[in-house]
C-alpha cells in the first residue's frame, strides 16, 4: 500500500474544495489558529514546512508575511500549481517547493523548523504514526505542528443524516478510488494519542465546519458566508460541536530542551 498522489486530482481540489464556501470555511477557521499559534513562536521570519502542501493556499500567505517556507507534496501536479499561485502572490522568492513526501523531507532540510504545517494529510497516509515522528524529528525544540485532519466522527454523523446507512455497514469503505473522500478518516482520540506518544503536547483544538455540512437549504434567504463563518467561529472550540466538525485543526508543541530535563 502506498500513500495517495494527487497528480490525478489536482484539478478536483482546486474547484471543490478551495473555490467552494466549505473552502472559505476551512481557510477562516484555519487562519484563526495560526494567528493565535504565531505570537508564540520566536520573533522574526520563522523557517516553516508545509508537508504535503498541495497549492499552498496558507503557505503563501504566511510568505506574504516575510515567512521562509519548504513546500513538499509526493504530486509533480500539485507543486507546479503551488508555485504557480506562487508567483501570481508574489512570494515564490520566500518559497522552496520539493517533490518528496513528508515522511523524507528530514533528509532535504538545512536544519530544523519553527512551525509544521500538516494539512488534510493525515488521512491519506498508510502509516499515520511514523509520519507524525518524522515531522516532530524535523522541529526545532518549541517549535509548533498546524495538523488539521479528517475527522470519523464528522464523516460518520453526515452519513447517518444523509440515511446512508449501507455505507455505514460497510464500515464506510470507499467504492471508488479516485475521489476526494479521504481513504482513513481519523479517530481524534487516536491522533492525539499518536501525537503524545511522539512527545508532542497538544495546545488547543479546534473544529472546522462543525455545522455547515449539515445544513439544509434553507427555504427563505440563504446564509451569507460571512453568517456561516461567524457561527462556525462561534462553535468550533466548544464541545460537543468540536468534536463533530468534518475536520479537527490540533496546535502541538515540542517541548523545549529545558522541559525535557
Amino acid at each position: 500500500m502506498q500513500d495517495r498522489n494527487f497528480d490525478d486530482l489536482a484539478e478536483k481540489f482546486s474547484q471543490n474544495i478551495y473555490g467552494t464556501t466549505k473552502g472559505q470555511v476551512r481557510q477562516a477557521i484555519l487562519w484563526d489558529e495560526l494567528d493565535a499559534l504565531l505570537p508564540g513562536l520566536p520573533a522574526g521570519p520563522l523557517t516553516i514546512l508545509d508537508a504535503g502542501g498541495g497549492l499552498g493556499q496558507i503557505s503563501s500567505g504566511l510568505a506574504a508575511r516575510g515567512h521562509q517556507i519548504v513546500l513538499c507534496d509526493l504530486s509533480a501536479e500539485m507543486l507546479r500549481r503551488a508555485e504557480e499561485h506562487a508567483r501570481e502572490q508574489g512570494v515564490s522568492a520566500n518559497m522552496q517547493f520539493k517533490q518528496i513526501s513528508a515522511q523524507q523531507v528530514g533528509d532535504h532540510l538545512d536544519k530544523p523548523v519553527d512551525l509544521v504545517l500538516f494539512h488534510a494529510v493525515l488521512e491519506w497516509v498508510v502509516e499515520p504514526e511514523l509520519v507524525l515522528k518524522a515531522l516532530y524529528q524535523v522541529l526545532q525544540p518549541g517549535g509548533a505542528l498546524s495538523l488539521m485532519f479528517y475527522n470519523l466522527h464528522g464523516l460518520t454523523l453526515r452519513t447517518l443524516t444523509l440515511g446512508n446507512f449501507g455505507y455505514l455497514r460497510a464500515n464506510m469503505s470507499k467504492r471508488k478510488k479516485r475521489t476526494l473522500s479521504p481513504d482513513y478518516p481519523r479517530d481524534p482520540e487516536h491522533v492525539y494519542g499518536w501525537l503524545q506518544a511522539c512527545g508532542f503536547e497538544i495546545e488547543r483544538r479546534a473544529g472546522i465546519r462543525v455545522f455547515y455540512d449539515y445544513m439544509k437549504k434553507p427555504s427563505g434567504v440563504e446564509k451569507s458566508v460571512e453568517e456561516i463563518i461567524e457561527m462556525e467561529r462561534r462553535y468550533c472550540r466548544q464541545e460537543p460541536f468540536l468534536s463533530l466538525g468534518r475536520y479537527i485543526h490540533v496546535t502541538a508543541r515540542k517541548p523545549r530542551q529545558k522541559d525535557l530535563l
